[in-house]
């Protein structure tokens, strides 16, 4: 609440992408803030048509940040959250949602390295200053930095070629978007709330 009275909060959106825990969330969402919740879903009026063959599928996060992205940057679009998972999602020039590509995110994958292998310790996913590591943990750190950009901009390539267009603009959210926009190479704009900015469009296109 960033030191708001909760009296002045006259309403609340929420995009939950664990089920177990939307209904209780919201519940108390609602009592701390004594006001109306939106919980995004897939019949929600995003005010963009959802193409997905399963449009429930889709998580709220993945909505909100093509509608975010369509008001940051227009249509056509590509955004890329760097979250738990890292998600590609794809607007079209018309601004429909058109789907995406899902890997797993940087600490995820750092975490995996630690758990199914004997000897490699964890190690926690930051910038090396070199590609070739000179340690296990300057190899693992290089690998997970440096392959992550390299697998990021390899997607981005091949979706702007199947979309038949290599200009389409790109924009990242998420934690580890600034280290990895700045080297990206094709990574041009970085909005760190941008989950939240469509959020709270999604709650303004349903009132």
């Amino acid at each position: 609440m960033r030191g708001t009275p909760s009296d002045e909060v006259h309403a609340a959106v929420m995009g939950c992408v664990v089920p177990p825990v939307e209904q209780a969330v919201g519940a108390a969402l609602a009592g701390i803030c004594h006001a109306q919740v939106l919980v995004v879903g897939p019949n929600t009026n995003l005010g963009i048509r959802n193409l997905y063959e399963h449009p429930e599928e889709v998580g709220a996060d993945r909505l909100a940040n093509a509608v975010g992205g369509q008001a940051f940057r227009g249509a056509p679009v590509i955004i890329v959250d760097f979250g738990t998972a890292t998600t590609f999602d794809v607007v079209t020039p018309e601004g429909d949602y058109a789907g995406g590509v899902i890997i797993p995110g940087l600490e995820m994958s750092a975490q995996a390295l630690f758990a199914n292998t004997a000897r490699l310790p964890r190690v926690s996913p930051k910038k090396p200053k070199r590609v070739l590591g000179r340690t296990t943990v300057a190899s693992i750190r290089s690998g997970l930095f440096w392959g992550f950009v390299a697998q990021v901009d390899g997607l981005i390539e091949r979706l702007r070629a199947e979309l038949g267009d290599e200009s389409w603009p790109v924009v990242a959210t998420g934690g580890y978007a600034p280290p990895i926009a700045a080297e990206s190479k094709y990574i041009e704009h970085v909005e760190p709330d941008l989950t939240l900015h469509g959020l709270r469009i999604i709650w303004d296109r349903n009132q």
